[in-house]
């Protein structure tokens, strides 16, 4: 699930004290995941771009900073896993990542993931002077940083041995304390590029995130085209997507939302993280823990 996820554009600050219980619900429901949206300025549905499941955000909706929330969360909760949907690798420099990403491990009893992207939203970069460089520097480092951050969660304390990039020299990747996730945190990569982001996946990710429709099982044969030249097994990977979990005012949409669930997993897809629509109101997760979990637990 991602917080926020409204479609109204209300303050987000006077609802946050009552959106406290949401962990400790969130946990309750057996709901699998909190993830928060991984860009500083925007809503989760923007940054996804999937204009067909999630309502859309902008540089002017509401989102608390991702890390900080996951942290509380992660102090609130003991069963749910904690990720990034997703880092912006152009925002962030990789030992700072591995270091942020460890100390939610750390801190949350091995509950985090690494949720990374290539970043695609170009308008909040410039708006907020963040680097955006051309997409193919963008991929370069987002392959970089997650070879470095495998580097920093190698061993007990890292490995030593200098890594030297084309965009990042690191002297000394040593990571103290280390991840209690072993070998490391489970690595999620966000995208559906065939040539090169499931390339990434295959080659170094626990799961990939996709966007929902119908062109999913060809994404997922490519996928599985990339593992068998990577030498990679293709069902050890996770194969994820995002949505929305629009239950409806009074759940009213939990037939249509069961029914999509449904379609997704006929397609191949194993998880979904979905925004909540009105979920600082606490009652669509109550429905959701009631009625569509366990009407979708055996899919």
């Amino acid at each position: 699930m991602i917080l926020p996820g409204r479609e109204e554009r209300v303050s987000l600050a006077p609802h946050w004290s009552r959106s406290r219980r949401l962990p400790t619900r969130g946990d309750l429901i057996g709901s699998g995941r909190w993830t928060m949206c991984g860009n500083p300025t925007i809503s989760a549905g923007r940054s996804a771009r999937c204009s067909r499941a999630i309502p859309p955000g902008g540089p002017e909706r509401e989102v608390l900073s991702c890390y900080p929330t996951l942290t509380y969360l992660a102090a609130h909760t003991s069963r749910i896993k904690l990720l990034a949907l997703a880092t912006a690798a152009p925002y962030w420099h990789p030992v700072l990542l591995a270091k942020t990403v460890t100390t939610l491990d750390v801190l949350s009893g091995g509950r985090a993931w690494l949720g990374i992207g290539v970043g695609d939203y170009e308008e909040e970069a410039h708006g907020s002077g963040l680097p955006f460089p051309p997409l193919q520097e963008r991929y370069e480092r987002l392959e970089e940083m997650l070879q470095i951050c495998l580097r920093m969660w190698h061993g007990e304390q890292g490995d030593a041995r200098p890594f030297e990039g084309k965009h990042y020299r690191i002297a000394h990747p040593l990571n103290l304390p280390q991840s209690l996730t072993r070998p490391h945190p489970p690595i999620l990569i966000a995208g559906s590029g065939e040539q090169k982001t499931l390339r990434l996946v295959a080659r170094y990710a626990d799961a990939c995130n996709l966007r929902p429709g119908p062109e999913i099982p060809k994404k997922l044969e490519v996928l599985r085209q990339h593992c068998e030249a990577e030498g990679r097994d293709y069902d050890v990977i996770e194969k994820t997507c995002m949505f929305a979990f629009d239950v409806g005012e009074d759940g009213s949409k939990v037939g249509e939302l069961i029914g999509q669930l449904r379609w997704l997993a006929g397609m191949g897809i194993q998880t979904v993280l979905g925004v909540v629509p009105h979920v600082y109101r606490i009652t669509p997760l109550e429905i959701i823990g009631r009625e569509v979990i366990p009407a979708v637990a055996d899919l």
